[in-house]
């Protein structure tokens, strides 16, 4: 298949037909007005001979539609440059004797949900001994000192804990998104740590399900981890930086 990367378009059936589904809400009642409401919607997006197939009615004067039309527009793929982590992915004993014979002490890693985020299955899924999808987490390694917090951590508890246990990393998980709040907590926690003279002392880690790596660079974060991220993702960046950057000061 001769794909040119300057010129990426959906697929669907074919190449560069276009053929795209989406999905929303319109906070109308259902009926037939609303599927023309949708489907009005969907030319304004620019999709051509766009199509309602599923209209359920949400109660409350909501409805959600699934639609199907033609995207007419392309992106240079080729040209796209994202940030990415280079450290290469080690297990579980590897960090370990990593940590030992590089840096010859324990690595401090202080953990939290902050704001008013209550979800905690994530930043478990990295930090609690049990671990996730039969990685062990952070807080099994014999060459780490792994503290969770739990959630709905104010930001300045977080980094006063960090500041007590002299850490060299601190995570912080984000999962509640609505209306950005994430981005304001986030960058609430980098001005702080920055105000406190810590920035520039520890390793500064954010993840959750709308969290990439690049987002977290342009945030003011040394990485950030997104779905599918294992314990021995971040245990692995958080030694080889620490390791490096112990080396670039000697």
């Amino acid at each position: 298949m001769d794909v040119d990367f300057s010129k990426v378009k959906a697929y669907g059936d074919t190449l560069n037909d276009g053929s795209m589904q989406v999905s929303f809400t319109l906070p109308v009642p259902a009926g037939d007005e609303a599927r023309e409401a949708a489907r009005q919607l969907a030319l304004k997006m620019g999709l051509e001979a766009p199509s309602v197939t599923e209209m359920v009615d949400l109660g409350a004067g909501f409805t959600f539609f699934v639609l199907y039309g033609k995207c007419t527009h392309t992106v240079d793929y080729a040209a796209i440059k994202i940030p990415k982590r280079q450290q290469e992915v080690l297990d579980f004993k590897q960090i370990n004797e990593l940590i030992k014979n590089e840096l010859g002490r324990k690595v401090v890693v202080v953990a939290a949900c902050t704001g008013s985020d209550a979800h905690t299955v994530g930043i478990d899924a990295i930090i609690n001994m049990k671990g996730y999808m039969g990685e062990y987490g952070l807080e099994r390694y014999p060459q780490m000192d792994a503290y969770n917090l739990g959630s709905q951590v104010p930001n300045e508890d977080l980094l006063a804990k960090a500041i007590e246990l002299k850490a060299d990393a601190v995570l912080v998980s984000q999962v509640v998104t609505q209306k950005n709040i994430h981005l304001e907590n986030l960058t609430e926690l980098v001005e702080l740590a920055e105000a406190e003279g810590l920035r520039d002392r520890v390793l500064l880690i954010c993840g959750g399900p709308r969290i990439s790596h690049e987002l977290a660079i342009e945030l003011g974060y040394d990485a950030g981890f997104g779905p599918g991220t294992l314990p021995n993702h971040v245990g692995s960046y958080i030694a080889a930086e620490l390791i490096r950057r112990e080396k670039t000061e000697e």
